[in-house]
């Protein structure tokens, strides 16, 4: 098998030349963070009981709401999925003649 070095000389012509005559300057260094302070199993507990007192709970009733809504989504995504799939597997049956 012979080489043609004319149609390598033109590729290399084509391709442009790796590199840039540029340098990229160097990435800017991100600032350092100091270290952040050790807190004893008290204080931490502490404060995670400081931070739960900040959490806006649900009453009862709206719990109560959201639970029965998520139930009924859940039933109504259930059916139209099954509508869905029955319908896709009578139209491949109807397609592809398989199980006739």
């Amino acid at each position: 098998m012979a080489s043609n070095e004319a149609s390598k000389k033109v590729d290399l012509a084509r391709t442009p030349q790796r590199g840039s005559a540029t340098p990229t300057p160097p990435r800017a260094t991100p600032p350092v963070r100091p270290a952040q302070k050790r807190v004893g199993p008290a204080e931490f507990l502490a404060q995670v009981r400081d931070e739960g007192r900040k959490v806006t709970w649900p009453s009862r009733k709206e719990t109560v709401v959201t639970t029965v809504m998520v139930f009924i989504m859940v039933v109504v995504a259930s059916i139209f999925f099954t509508v869905v799939d029955q319908a896709l597997r009578y139209l491949v049956t109807l397609i592809l003649g398989v199980g006739a």
